[in-house]
């Protein structure tokens, strides 16, 4: 399993970016599929994540309402559309794989497969 993360970059505050997650050789052992994310300085954290076999969304209390999860099945691709971007959302983005439990899912040493990180700054 592969994935490959991309869609990162400088935006200003109140303004969107899309993340793309390319997924290769997905498997049962990748049915949730999640975005994490880490300022310099923290640890890495939950953001939002996306069961494939059930198509059940998760979100963050911080980026719920603003944020969402999305795939496309005929792409193996799942989407992060990040919309009214705060400075505090700034950090790398990792897509992730693997098969949590429900209570588990938001806890990053519970998925396996890790996608390389894309950077996504937001200026004040």
């Amino acid at each position: 399993v592969q994935l490959q993360a991309s869609g990162g970059g400088l935006v200003q505050a109140g303004g969107s970016l899309r993340l793309s997650c390319a997924i290769s050789g997905r498997t049962a052992r990748t049915d949730y599929l999640a975005w994490f994310r880490q300022a310099p300085g923290k640890e890495r954290e939950f953001v939002s994540a996306l069961r494939w076999s059930t198509g059940t969304l998760y979100y963050a209390d911080s980026v719920k309402d603003r944020f969402t999860i999305s795939r496309d099945r005929s792409k193996n691709t799942v989407y992060l559309q990040m919309n009214s971007l705060k400075p505090e959302d700034t950090a790398i983005y990792y897509c992730a794989g693997g098969r949590p439990i429900t209570t588990t899912l938001r806890s990053h040493s519970h998925y396996t497969y890790w996608g390389q990180g894309t950077q996504v700054t937001v200026s004040s």
